[in-house]
């Protein structure tokens, strides 16, 4: 709103031209889902606080040991992706150009996933089911709304069916209409694969920053003639506006962290957690870099795998492969204290993000 308010005015004042550029917005919306994360969090945490809506530690469903590490945080305050949305969305409708095909997909992310999120979160405290709405539930819902962006996406006579391979620019794989299954198949995954994470006391959030700040440039890259040219990466018309609503994410999800960050006087839950896996997977098709989010979500890919092979291990095996699953919990298990887990997992997702920049060069 800010961007139609300000940018007309360099008609009649010079200075107002700058609002035209990404990055200055991009950095604006950063700091303005910062600041509202800042002032909004302790309001909304007295809010939830008020209203029981507190994290429930399940103990019939996990093993003695993990319950006892974790029972001290019954009671916090859940649902807390709430807060991210608001900043998120809120920033990116201050700074973004609302009539960007890729923002009104990427808003459209946050509105579904997140009313998703809130659906079980919602289910958890008022119908006392530990586990919310079921599986099937939720990955139909998934997988519908990434079936939409899958056939939007299709339809667009500007973007490209074709599959950008890391580190290799010759190698071209186009799926055609099977582009469209692949892209519900991204978005359902990632947005799972950050549910799984959000575990800890700031695992998730932490991950999501360094998440987001590499899709921050990838986004600018790919929507800059110049720079995909020299990058020899697709050039997408109209997702370099994609850079602002990454931007908000940092911002937000920085915001966020503040309260998140151990000990967590709140929790995130599936509001936040479904939400911004879905935003960060619909960020990747629409730039084309659906195969770097294996690299720059190296850590929410992990943890899904570990959930998956511990599930399938024990169904053929009847033996476990990890002490338990998602992996974070299996170092815990190890005797390694909840900061420790936490903030190695974060250099690593650094480590990850920082590689995912540096495949730009190497190809």
């Amino acid at each position: 709103m800010l961007y139609y308010i300000l940018y007309p005015l360099k008609d009649y004042f010079f200075f107002f031209n700058i609002f035209k550029y990404i990055t200055l917005r991009s950095i604006a919306a950063g700091v303005t889902a910062f600041i509202i994360s800042l002032i909004l969090g302790p309001w909304l945490i007295k809010k939830l606080a008020l209203l029981k809506v507190g994290e429930n530690i399940r103990s019939k469903e996990v093993s003695t040991s993990l319950h006892d590490l974790q029972n001290h945080k019954k009671g916090t305050p859940t649902m807390g992706g709430i807060l991210i949305f608001i900043a998120t969305i809120g920033s990116t409708l201050l700074w973004a150009n609302l009539f960007n095909r890729f923002i009104i997909l990427a808003i459209l992310s946050c509105v579904w996933l997140g009313v998703l999120g809130f659906l079980d979160d919602y289910t958890k405290l008022t119908k006392k089911r530990s586990r919310g709405l079921g599986a099937r539930q939720k990955l139909i819902f998934q997988f519908i709304f990434g079936l939409i962006v899958g056939t939007v996406l299709f339809l667009d006579p500007f973007f490209t069916t074709k599959l950008d391979i890391p580190f290799l620019k010759n190698l071209i794989i186009d799926l055609g209409i099977f582009y469209i299954l692949f892209v519900a198949f991204v978005i359902t995954a990632t947005s799972n694969a950050v549910n799984l994470t959000d575990g800890l006391d700031g695992l998730a959030i932490g991950c999501v920053i360094m998440a987001g700040l590499a899709f921050t440039v990838l986004s600018y890259v790919s929507g800059n003639i110049n720079f995909s040219h020299y990058l020899l990466i697709p050039y997408i018309p109209g997702a370099g506006e994609l850079t602002v609503f990454c931007a908000s994410i940092v911002g937000a999800a920085l915001g966020f962290l503040w309260f998140n960050a151990y000990p967590a006087t709140i929790f995130m839950g599936d509001v936040g957690s479904l939400m911004l896996g879905g935003a960060l997977g619909t960020v990747a098709v629409c730039i084309k870099k659906e195969l770097l989010l294996g690299i720059v979500g190296g850590i929410f890919v992990i943890e899904a795998v570990s959930v998956i092979l511990q599930v399938g291990s024990f169904k053929l095996r009847k033996k476990r492969i990890f002490r338990i699953a998602p992996l974070h919990h299996h170092f815990q298990m190890l005797g390694w204290q909840e900061p420790k887990v936490i903030v190695r997992f974060w250099i690593i997702a650094s480590i990850l993000a920082m590689l995912t920049l540096v495949t730009l060069k190497l190809r």
